[in-house]
């Protein structure tokens, strides 16, 4: 029999649960405010998904946000000047950096103080190592092998490392400092709760057939459980979710390891438990033993067995019947359909072959008790294997909650939903189905046991297949519709079209230039876009919003004229003249001569990016795409004011 073991210590470290809660706690406080993390919170995509459905977005910089927004710094900590540009920004910051990360923070921005050259082991390329290099100005020395060590030069070398690195390649490049006989002061900063987690790992890799390591694949800790996991066990697989597991593999496994990373949810790793339990395993918690506790639960035993025997003696009250073992069956007139005026005897005769279902393992007197009006239901077990067998549909009603899934009631005959098949989403407590109807698939059926078992989860999934392919069918490059922005990238926005996301890219949001699509949307927005292509095979549709309005050239002469007086932002400034925006897409040119009616020999002495002028047309050349303007022939000679100062609080 297959046993899984699940590590000691595995899953949300106390960082990133801290992280998790800080974040969940400013969704609740700051409902009016747009809330951020700096970089994805956590290296799991479930977790990510999950804070975007509430609004939470994602940005890099504190330029991506606005005065008075919620930044969140993640778990792996950010750079000093992060912090320093966010204060200046007017952003409200939330510091969920991991303690222990804060902690090499602290010492790194202190030794550096003190003149020390600062050596950090871990990889270049990890949040967390970036963050720690931003406290001492960038200038560390990152290593992350014995060869990278070798180039270690110097003196007065300060030593920290990688919360989540393994001890072993600390203890290698601490060997080949020593063998330099260099000067160092060494910090093993590597997390307690790493070590422990990489412990257990090692520990339970070496006990079992197979392990399966659970976490995002980005996660840097996950992926150390995996190689640690990997060394001791050949069977090593690394998944994200239930969609990845190797069941095949699996099933061939008597032994059966899980660990998780710091960054896995609690619920993740019980669905991946549950659903290797369901489909490989002949524990307590698999499916055949479900199905025994649906009897030990609901009946005694034999009860609900469809019996066959020879009729051995026939009375006016009941009938006799041989069943080939100790006890005889007791089939009583109440339990047999009988026309007006009919008797047993009419019926039955001795060596008659005949069925029943057993309703009693015990009369009282030593019988069983059995029931033919009780084979009736068997039109209704007719019609679960009929399901079964055409992969119909039929509806249940949830009658009573037992270990490991709930008793669901098909007219008179009652099946076994796991808790893995009540939902497309993970279940941990059935309460919340208790007396619902739900459409369901009949996925086995065992009918002389009076056993069958259903999943709510198939229909679900099926439906929103048919969902999907609907809306595939119903969309059509060309076509204008409506959508809801959803979540921000650097390079666009993802907008859902009613069950499908959409990618609209950066480029294809404004006839103008954009540095974020946030400059133009915002998360919940309605938006009506033009699909500009559709692969459905891969699942991608290209976006446009700018198509839905006007290319401002195309409409310009129903707009503006010669001789029109304009407003415009200053976008760009060049020796020779400044480019005044006067709607996305369109910039007209003010030359240095006509910016004012002195001479102007700089003219950034006169005009500034992103201030407002007041500006005449003098030429449009259609052909070209150009607009000549005047700043000069709107200001009086001996007025030489060109522009407003922007508000002060302006962005």
């Amino acid at each position: 029999m297959a046993e899984i073991i699940r590590a000691e210590n595995s899953g949300f470290c106390f960082g990133v649960k801290q992280a998790i809660e800080k974040t969940e706690q400013q969704i609740y406080n700051n409902k009016d405010k747009k809330i951020y993390t700096c970089g994805p919170l956590i290296h799991n995509q479930f977790v990510i998904d999950h804070l975007a459905s509430q609004g939470v977005g994602i940005i890099y910089e504190p330029e991506q946000a606005q005065r008075g927004d919620v930044v969140i710094v993640r778990s792996h900590g950010e750079t000093k000047r992060f912090f320093d540009d966010a204060a200046k920004k007017g952003l409200e910051v939330v510091d969920a950096t991991c303690p222990f990360v804060n902690k090499i923070h602290q010492l790194v921005y202190e030794a550096h103080k003190q003149g020390k050259k600062i050596v950090i082991v871990g990889d270049r390329a990890h949040p967390e190592v970036t963050g720690i290099n931003g406290w001492c100005d960038n200038t560390a020395l990152i290593v992350n092998s014995k060869e990278e060590a070798d180039a270690i030069m110097g003196e007065n070398l300060f030593l920290v490392c990688q919360t989540t690195i393994k001890k072993e390649l600390l203890d290698e490049i601490i060997q080949v400092v020593k063998s330099k006989n260099m000067e160092m002061e060494i910090n093993n900063t590597i997390c307690n709760a790493t070590k422990e987690r990489q412990e257990s790992c090692e520990q339970l890799s070496k006990k079992v057939e197979a392990m399966v390591i659970v976490g995002g694949k980005n996660s840097s800790n996950t992926r150390k459980l995996y190689e640690i996991s990997k060394k001791n066990c050949n069977n090593s697989f690394f998944i994200e979710n239930i969609k990845d597991l190797p069941l095949k593999q699996l099933r061939k496994c008597n032994k059966i390891g899980v660990a998780a990373g710091a960054s896995t949810p609690e619920c993740v790793i019980k669905e991946v438990i549950a659903n290797m339990s369901e489909m490989i395993t002949n524990e307590k918690n698999s499916m055949e033993d479900f199905m025994d506790e649906i009897d030990a639960s609901l009946r005694l035993p034999r009860t609900g067995e469809i019996v066959d025997g020879k009729v051995h003696q026939v009375t006016d009250r009941e009938v006799i019947v041989n069943m080939g073992c100790k006890k005889d069956g007791i089939l009583p007139v109440e339990e047999i359909t009988l026309e007006e005026g009919q008797k047993l005897t009419d019926l039955f005769k001795e060596g008659d072959e005949i069925q029943a279902k057993v309703i009693k393992t015990d009369d009282g007197d030593g019988g069983i008790l059995l029931s033919k009006k009780k084979l009736e239901i068997n039109e209704h077990w007719n019609e679960i294997n009929e399901a079964l067998e055409n992969k119909t549909i039929i509806t249940v009603k949830v009658v009573k909650q037992v270990n490991g899934g709930v008793i669901a009631a098909y007219k008179e005959v009652t099946g076994f939903i796991p808790l893995s098949q009540l939902s497309d989403k993970f279940v941990e407590n059935a309460d919340e189905f208790m007396g619902q109807t739900l459409d369901v698939k009949v996925t086995r059926v065992d009918q002389k046991r009076g056993r069958a078992v259903f999943s709510h989860k198939i229909v679900l999934n099926e439906e929103k297949q048919k969902k999907i392919a609907a809306i595939w069918e119903g969309l059509h490059v060309d076509d204008i519709v409506e959508g809801t922005v959803m979540r921000f990238t650097d390079y666009g926005a993802f907008v859902d079209l009613g069950g499908i996301d959409g990618l609209l890219h950066i480029s294809e949001i404004s006839w103008g230039k954009l540095k974020h699509p946030q400059e133009v949307l915002q998360i919940g927005d309605t938006v009506k876009v033009k699909i500009l292509s559709m692969n459905e095979e891969k699942g991608k549709i290209s976006l446009g919003l700018k198509q839905t309005i006007p290319e401002p050239w195309s409409v310009i002469d129903e707009k503006y004229e010669v001789g029109q007086v304009v407003s415009g932002k200053v976008v760009q400034i060049k020796e020779y003249g400044a480019f005044v925006e006067l709607e996305p897409g369109l910039d007209g040119l003010v030359h240095i001569s006509e910016v004012a009616h002195k001479r102007v020999t700089n003219i950034a002495d006169e005009l500034s990016i992103g201030q407002e002028a007041q500006a005449k047309i003098l030429e449009i050349d259609r052909e070209r795409k150009r607009i000549s303007l005047s700043i000069k022939e709107t200001l009086d000679a001996a007025d030489e004011t060109v522009f407003e100062e922007p508000a002060e609080d302006a962005e």
